[in-house]
């Protein structure tokens, strides 16, 4: 069985005790054939290049501007990240984690907008698919989306979302829903929404270090642990473990021009 985690922070410093070294070795052990690493603001840039170079077959890196980084100094913080974009543009597999939140705070929802539309503008110019953080900001991510003639490929990180949304996100193009280990909690619906997702537009994660599936749920998550996701996942939907790893590994290799 092969899995790619597509959406791991593996170079945060909750890892720093026992060494992200040590959660990329676990995660390949568990079956993880690949790890993509999506940056979240300027100082994410330094550890995630260092963990990606020492992990350069096993790993793949996203830049972008955390809707949620998003304060006072956005121009100068967003002008950083399009120039790392600019410098290194074969070393970055998609745009992101890049979209809208407003779930902690509403203060900067303008800028938050502004933001998205120049990095939504970045992932069209370079043909990048875009890696979306969408946390009660559906309605003004596709408001953004919608003023696009070009819509980039995408997939909605750690998607919480019910059937409506799928079919509002659908709706709009090229898009593909992350799944973690919210999936496997007792009070989710998201395991109904599944079915409406459909295993041909599911990919896998973990978000670590959050959102540990069941039954570690508490502890600090890493990409290993997203074999229990899988398996959670593959059984809602009535699905052989193998033959849904291999669909949701196709989707993300698909979606990431990931090698095989």
């Amino acid at each position: 069985m092969q899995l790619i985690d597509t959406h791991t922070h593996l170079y945060m410093p909750e890892y720093a005790a026992d060494s992200a070294p040590d959660a990329v070795t676990r995660a390949v052990d568990a079956g993880v054939v690949h790890m993509i690493l999506p940056g979240v603001d300027v100082a994410a840039i330094e550890p995630m290049r260092a963990l990606h170079a020492r992990y350069p077959r096993v790993t793949s890196m996203c830049m972008g501007l955390h809707p949620t980084e998003v304060k006072e100094s956005w121009r100068d913080d967003l002008a950083a990240i399009l120039a790392e974009i600019d410098t290194h543009p074969s070393d970055y597999v998609a745009v992101g984690e890049i979209g809208m939140d407003l779930y902690w705070d509403k203060t900067f929802r303008e800028q938050q907008m502004q933001v998205l539309e120049a990095q939504l503008k970045v992932a069209v110019e370079r043909g990048l698919p875009i890696n979306i953080h969408c946390r009660e900001g559906l309605d003004e991510f596709l408001e953004v989306l919608d003023g696009l003639e070009v819509k980039p490929a995408g997939a909605f990180h750690s998607f919480g979302g019910d059937a409506r949304d799928v079919e509002r996100i659908r709706n709009r193009g090229d898009y593909y829903f992350g799944i973690n280990g919210i999936v496997t909690f007792k009070n989710s619906s998201l395991r109904h929404t599944l079915h409406d997702i459909t295993p041909s537009r599911i990919i896998l994660e973990t978000d670590a270090p959050f959102l540990a599936p069941v039954p570690l749920r508490g502890k600090r998550n890493e990409s290993a642990y997203m074999v229990h996701t899988a398996a959670f996942a593959a059984n809602e939907l009535g699905l052989p473990l193998e033959e849904f790893a291999g669909i949701t590994t196709a989707n993300a290799r698909q979606l990431f021009n990931l090698p095989s």
